[in-house]
């Protein structure tokens, strides 16, 4: 058994108990402790009442009470750890992560507005938390698949990279998920294109770029960086695909057929040292159609 839990972040509502089934098929493939955790947010208790009588057992909550007889229903589980605590969800959902393999969440929860594609305690533990969140989305994102569609799909898990900044943690965790699904792997590497000349007055325009030239040196990196996971992984059947453009919209695209599309988050940078997600991860956290994880960086390289 792994000694690092799949955290379940649980609200009640039923977006956190797709999350929930998501979680509890992880905890399966990792052979992990499923950690089912809710985090009440309640402002009528005081801080001091907060201190002197704690939050309630998870045996009294009336959410963890729900989401137990969700896992029952569901059955084979693995050890299974039921916690609860008081604060705010967009702070103490990060912290989950801390010792955490996972932390698995809803797109939205019980509260905000009904058209918000994504949650603020979502964002928060994507941007914020030290492990791997998973997204569960809601149904029904792209206009065209039924609201009771099934939490797991079959397909390949889609990883998106970038030739010339590589994150190897990103894709050391896309091909572990592909080799413990027993799928595929597609690597989708996007180049900008078509390319944007900026001169100045009295400079002469530049050849015309070859689109082709460019596209085979983009997969010649692109393969390149792989070598090294392909080695470690020889099981897993990878897929490299280098597309012009919009990177987002091609990893959206892709997702309709995924089991899962993984996507890393900014490194911190000397004079911005707040974690950040980057716009391709927060347009696909927003308009995926699978369920998203969000790496972030080795902690060498941050």
């Amino acid at each position: 058994m792994d000694d690092q839990p799949v955290v379940a972040a649980v609200d009640g509502s039923t977006d956190g108990l797709r999350a929930l089934e998501w979680a509890l098929d992880a905890a399966r493939r990792h052979r992990a402790t499923l950690r089912v955790l809710h985090v009440r947010a309640d402002p009528l208790r005081t801080r001091q009442e907060s201190q002197d009588t704690g939050p309630p057992g998870a045996d009294e909550d009336p959410v963890l009470a729900q989401a137990r007889a969700r896992v029952d229903e569901l059955g084979g589980t693995p050890s299974v750890e039921y916690v609860v605590a008081e604060g705010v969800p967009s702070a103490l959902l990060p912290e989950a992560g801390t010792e955490a393999r996972l932390v698995v969440l809803g797109s939205r929860g019980r509260g905000g507005f009904t058209s918000l594609l994504l949650g603020s305690n979502s964002l928060a533990a994507a941007r914020d938390a030290g492990c791997p969140v998973v997204v569960v989305p809601r149904p029904g994102r792209g206009g065209e698949e039924p609201e009771e569609a099934p939490v797991h799909r079959d397909g390949p898990v889609v990883v998106g990279t970038s030739a010339d900044s590589p994150d190897t943690a990103t894709l050391d965790f896309a091909f572990t998920e592909a080799a413990l699904r027993r799928t595929g792997l597609r690597v989708v590497t996007a180049y900008p294109w078509p390319l944007q000349t900026m001169l100045l007055p009295g400079e002469v325009v530049p050849a015309q770029v070859d689109q082709e030239a460019v596209e085979h040196e983009t997969r010649v990196l692109a393969e390149g960086l792989l070598a090294p996971s392909r080695d470690r992984h020889p099981e897993v059947a990878v897929e490299t695909v280098v597309v012009p453009g919009d990177a987002a919209g091609h990893l959206v695209g892709e997702s309709r057929d995924a089991s899962l599309v993984v996507v890393g988050r900014h490194r911190r940078r000397l004079f911005a040292p707040a974690r950040m997600m980057g716009s391709v991860t927060q347009a696909v956290l927003l308009h995926a159609h699978s369920p998203v994880a969000v790496v972030p960086p080795a902690p060498a390289e941050e």
